[in-house]
């Protein structure tokens, strides 16, 4: 058997296998890759980039929803990053103008800027319109941050500084990361999540100091009546911490302790 067979007809020159090498040949690089010989590529990035697409397929991969979510991220700490101390207000959409409700959270907006406190709300109605109006019309900061849904239009008229997002978590994590606080009005499943997520943050020190206030004792009192009696009955749940978790029926107790970890 020759060499040129056993060499798979690899020319041979002579030149040892381990000084024959790639010196002189031209290269490409993509980013820290370096390609020669026969790893050499016959497209370019941006021939690929210019080229036209066969399919839009790819819109919706995963890898695609990734930078989705990333950019909503970006676009939401780019936001939100100079609003200064605030205070989230959750509470359902359903509540009606002419509701008790209404009237309380408007007044929380109100008093969160005579404080200079923002007040940051989930951008739809009821509740969450109550407060940022209450904000707006005191001249404070009132931001929204809304979810696109198909049955809701938008960001209520009362935000001065709003975004919407298409994904839940990143919205909830624009509430916890730039707010000091939060006070909860009566709601549905939307605003059961919002609390349940704050109190799993608060529970497990993911947050630093975080008062979560409730408003309108009757309606929670049956739900934090199973916890402190099922729930931490049978030791599925810690303590919960008088420090930062309230119910109140009064207004200026809510905002007090909300606002009181801020500065802290």
């Amino acid at each position: 058997m020759s060499d040129d067979t056993v060499r798979g007809h690899c020319p041979v020159d002579g030149i040892p296998d381990d000084e024959r090498g790639y010196e002189g040949e031209r290269a490409h690089q993509r980013g820290p890759v370096i390609m020669r010989g026969s790893m050499m590529p016959s497209d370019t990035v941006m021939g690929n980039l210019l080229a036209p697409e066969a399919s839009t397929d790819w819109l919706h991969m995963d890898p695609w929803r990734v930078l989705r979510i990333q950019a909503e991220f970006v676009d939401g700490f780019g936001a939100l990053a100079e609003v200064g101390p605030a205070v989230v207000v959750f509470g359902s959409a359903r509540t009606p103008r002419d509701d008790a409700r209404y009237a309380q959270a408007r007044e929380v907006g109100r008093r969160l800027a005579q404080a200079g406190v923002a007040t940051i709300t989930g951008g739809g109605p009821g509740i969450m319109e109550a407060a940022n109006r209450g904000a707006a019309e005191c001249g404070g900061t009132s931001v929204g941050l809304g979810i696109e849904l198909p049955y809701e239009d938008g960001l209520n008229r009362w935000v001065n500084l709003g975004m919407s997002f298409r994904y839940f978590f990143v919205r909830k994590t624009m509430f916890v990361k730039y707010s000091q606080g939060a006070i909860v009005f009566p709601g549905g499943f939307g605003t059961l999540d919002e609390l349940f997520e704050l109190l799993t943050l608060v529970q497990t020190h993911k947050v630093t100091r975080t008062p979560v206030v409730l408003m309108d004792r009757a309606y929670w009192s049956g739900l934090f009546s199973w916890i402190e009696g099922t729930l931490r009955a049978e030791n599925m749940i810690s303590e919960l911490d008088p420090e930062l978790v309230h119910i109140t029926d009064d207004v200026s107790e809510a905002v007090a302790i909300a606002t009181s970890a801020i500065g802290a």
